[in-house]
């Protein structure tokens, strides 16, 4: 054999010998993998019962209902809803209009049932410096919900 042959061979088996270790670590990780779904493509997939996921998009304005530690709540992505059923506390970020991923279990003929709630804060997220300035220059008021009516601002 040449030095060419073996150098090529070489490359051969390490590719080989990576692409098995790599099955095998997505072989054992496949019941640990969570997908993410929107309302509309959880609609539109048939799930079987069970099915562990998670479900993001918008908490409905008007939904989130308290029962002691049970809530009830709607995430939209304004086409289609999901009701989403959790017990136990909230992260501070989470109320209606906010972002959250909610993971958990389909279940059939009844909410999706959460194992817990992620909170995304607003993308329209200022340090506390440059919103105090803004505030001073009369630019930006606390509790602006529209991103549409937040004025545009040009750093010079």
């Amino acid at each position: 054999m040449t030095r060419k042959q073996r150098r090529l061979s070489f490359i051969g088996i390490a590719l080989g010998a990576f692409g098995i270790a790599l099955g095998l670590v997505l072989f054992a990780l496949r019941d640990s993998i969570v997908f993410f779904y929107g309302p509309t493509e959880l609609a539109e997939k048939a799930l079987p019962a069970g099915t562990h996921l998670r479900v993001g998009g918008l908490v409905k304005q008007g939904s989130v209902k308290r029962d002691g530690q049970e809530i009830d709540f709607v995430i939209t992505d304004m086409k289609k809803d999901v009701a989403v059923t959790y017990n136990g506390a909230l992260p501070d970020l989470f109320r209606e209009g906010q972002g959250v991923v909610a993971e958990g279990v389909v279940e059939p003929g009844s909410p999706f049932r959460a194992d817990s709630i992620l909170a995304k804060h607003d993308e329209r997220y200022m340090p506390r410096e440059v919103a105090d300035a803004l505030k001073k220059k009369g630019l930006w008021q606390e509790g602006e919900t529209n991103p549409a009516a937040m004025p545009t601002v040009s750093v010079k």
